[in-house]
């Protein structure tokens, strides 16, 4: 297990982890944000630019990068506040450096139009092409849709992490000494407000995920399946059921956010999801796992668990398809992003793959009031570095 031992910070103990980690030292900073309608992106930076200038850290380089997307339908008050909170960030982080913008384009140049799946890839790619030399790497996932950030969390840690294995007692999380941290502005309430709707008829594979599906050699293993729930995403469910790549005989594993701020959550959520789950796929009670809501790495423990039990068990069937659905909170989501990343098969010699499908809604609406009312928990998740030179 990578994070055995891990660095998770939340509330008022995240100043304390940036006073530790910013203080006076020298830094190259890579800041990457998501370029949307969540305001919860704006408390999140401006605690961070505060912590760093009071640090007594020195910049010798500091860089904003804003990724934007294309292909969501949205009204025009969330296409207003999207354009507000943009220039919001850029004129926070002003204090520190320079922004630059990179969109994940839905076309390219009038040019055919690219797959969702294909755009994510390239946009993911220009993204991790901007990582050169820095010190210290921040992914804010505040106002980040899910595919997105589940791409670009998997695909940072292949780049500072390319080998899991401990090498003469020296765990691979120290990254060379680079600080890879995700931060989060967390509302559990808020993320069920956000509706996401009219999921899209192709579904999103996270790239370097996807032999689970694409590999022949495989096809006949058996699969499981671990749909991560969340409040209104049964129709990004559905799409994923119907779309033929979740067969009748896979075996499903539900998962639960609990404990819980609401008590009552998991059992709300077992409602919403009954008739898909559990009347026509006569899932078992027993299946069912239970993720804290409020820390990823324990999301992480338990997911990751579960799937190198069914790995185990599966060995003597010649193999399995280990296949996660994130519909869950951020922080659940970046907890099976960590599981998924440290499960990923080097090759199919493995015995295994793993695949993240995703049915990827075309419009988002809210309430712009209810977003600006939002007070969210800062967390912070730092994954790489120094910190784990003696792990």
């Amino acid at each position: 297990m990578l994070w055995n031992y891990y660095v998770f910070r939340r509330g008022r103990d995240v100043h304390e982890l940036w006073n530790q980690l910013f203080g006076s030292r020298s830094i190259r900073l890579l800041y990457i944000a998501g370029r949307g309608f969540d305001v919860r992106a704006i408390r999140v930076m401006e605690e961070f630019v505060s912590s760093v200038c009071t640090s007594g850290c020195r910049i010798q380089n500091a860089q904003l990068l804003l990724v934007g997307f294309n292909g969501y339908t949205l009204d025009n008050e969330i296409s207003q506040l999207t354009e507000e909170n943009a220039a919001k960030l850029k004129s926070i982080f002003s204090q520190l450096g320079e922004c630059q913008t990179i969109t994940i384009e839905g076309s390219s140049d009038g040019e055919n139009e690219l797959s969702a799946g294909t755009a994510l890839r390239l946009g993911t790619k220009k993204v991790l092409d901007e990582v050169t030399d820095h010190t210290d790497i921040v992914l804010d996932v505040s106002s980040v849709p899910r595919v997105v950030y589940l791409s670009l969390l998997t695909g940072l840690l292949n780049k500072l992490v390319p080998n899991k294995e401990v090498v003469d007692g020296v765990s691979p999380l120290t990254a060379n000494g680079v600080n890879f941290q995700v931060i989060v502005g967390e509302d559990a309430a808020l993320d069920g407000h956000i509706q996401a709707e009219d999921p899209s008829k192709e579904l999103v594979l996270i790239p370097g995920f996807s032999s689970a599906f694409h590999a022949e050699s495989i096809q006949d293993w058996p699969m499981v399946w671990f749909p991560i729930l969340g409040e209104g995403r049964a129709n990004q469910l559905q799409r994923v059921m119907s779309s033929a790549i979740i067969p009748n005989t896979a075996e499903i594993c539900p998962v639960l956010p609990h404990p819980s701020r609401n008590p009552r959550r998991a059992d709300n959520l077992l409602v919403e999801y009954k008739v898909p789950l559990f009347d026509s796929r006569q899932t078992p009670m027993s299946n069912i796992l239970y993720a804290h809501e409020s820390n990823p790495f324990e999301t992480y423990r338990q997911l990751l668990g579960a799937m190198q039990r069914y790995r185990h068990s599966m060995t003597m069937m010649g193999g399995c398809r280990l296949v996660i659905t994130p519909l869950g909170s951020k922080l659940i989501t970046l907890g099976a992003g960590l599981a998924c990343f440290e499960m990923q098969p080097s090759s199919l010699n493995k015995k295994f793959g793993v695949a993240i499908p995703h049915a990827e809604p075309t419009r988002y609406s809210a309430s712009v009031d209810v977003l600006k009312k939002s007070r969210p928990d800062i967390s912070v998740m730092l994954l790489t570095g120094d910190a784990y030179s003696s792990v």
